[in-house]
């Protein structure tokens, strides 16, 4: 297990690469999208760093455009220009997430509600007729043609999140739950719907990372493929087609089985993954365990705050390390 001290360095890192307006990128110099700048956001208020945490939701406050979605891509260091005008739904949905832990660690986010309010309400109005949210929608707002997994998966936590919030604060939301339960209910039992992505870890433990499959139905889906994905002692793979270990899928894993109550594999996971770390506290993004070369050469934000997770879950360190459970 790490230190305090060392998740403190990576904490420290992490708020070193955000910019003056809150905005953190994936790396020094690198771009932006609201997914993995929420993840970092939560990485640093499970560390203590609350401040630059809401500082990191003021910018998506801020950047949230009129119909409360947000661009894909943003470049940081170039006044925040979007690469990517489009809209992805989970990338959209995940604020309230992140809102949702920051309030469980007690910071004052309350006036994030609006924020929140109209990322939720842009995600549903994407929805198809059978109540499933295609994963993007284009600049010129024609929406994608596949429903995807991961994607689902996590919109449908973040609609629970919504709604836990919307009860904390005072507010009817009930259509949230409604509508997450519906995107549970199609994962859980008509599969075919989604567009299949297997060669990808994500469709493999989101619906579990997520809370959407439990007990044997889910102890039964990581047996299916844990040789496909789990590498001894390196972490797993991102995807079955290459010999690629990543930080932020293998901590998302340990996240995973830390809610299914398999803590000593969790924990074994979180140590085969410390080949990322740099002894200043930043995380590589992956390793090529074949070639035994880090790729890509980047330090990432994202991975660093995923760790910071994983870490909390597994100590129980806050009050929001049961944010993954159900």
């Amino acid at each position: 297990m790490l230190t305090a001290e060392q998740v403190n360095s990576t904490a420290r890192w992490i708020a070193s690469v955000q910019q003056t307006n809150g905005a953190i990128p994936w790396f020094d110099g690198g771009h932006l999208d609201p997914w993995d700048h929420t993840q970092a956001a939560m990485g640093l208020a499970a560390a203590g760093f609350g401040a630059e945490a809401v500082r990191a939701y003021d910018w998506l406050r801020d950047a949230q455009r009129p119909d409360g979605s947000w661009a894909i891509k943003y470049w940081p260091h170039e006044g925040d220009r979007i690469d990517d005008a489009g809209t992805d739904a989970n990338y959209t949905a995940y604020i309230a997430t992140g809102v949702e832990h920051a309030a469980r660690l007690g910071l004052d986010v309350e006036h994030l509600w609006p924020t929140v309010d109209a990322a939720l309400e842009c995600v549903l109005a994407m929805r198809t007729e059978v109540g499933l949210v295609p994963w993007a929608r284009n600049d010129k707002g024609n929406l994608a043609d596949e429903v995807l997994l991961t994607s689902s998966s996590s919109i449908a936590m973040s609609l629970r999140r919504g709604y836990y919030l919307a009860q904390r604060w005072g507010h009817e939301r009930d259509h949230w739950l409604d509508a997450a339960l519906v995107i549970e209910q199609a994962i859980c039992d008509k599969p075919e719907l989604f567009a299949p992505k297997e060669r990808f870890s994500m469709d493999w433990y989101y619906p579990i990372l997520c809370g959407i499959l439990s007990g044997d139905v889910a102890q039964e889906r990581l047996a299916e493929r844990w040789d496909e994905f789990v590498v001894p002692g390196k972490g797993i793979r991102c995807v079955t087609v290459n010999t690629w270990v990543t930080g932020g899928e293998t901590c998302e894993f340990v996240l995973a089985l830390e809610a299914l109550g398999r803590g000593a594999e969790a924990r074994a996971a979180f140590a085969d993954i410390q080949h990322l770390r740099d002894e200043d506290g930043t995380w590589w993004t992956g390793l090529e365990y074949e070639l035994d070369e880090r790729w890509p050469l980047e330090s990432s934000t994202w991975t660093a705050g995923t760790a910071i997770l994983a870490w909390d879950a597994l100590t129980r360190a806050t009050p929001a390390a049961t944010i993954f459970h159900r």
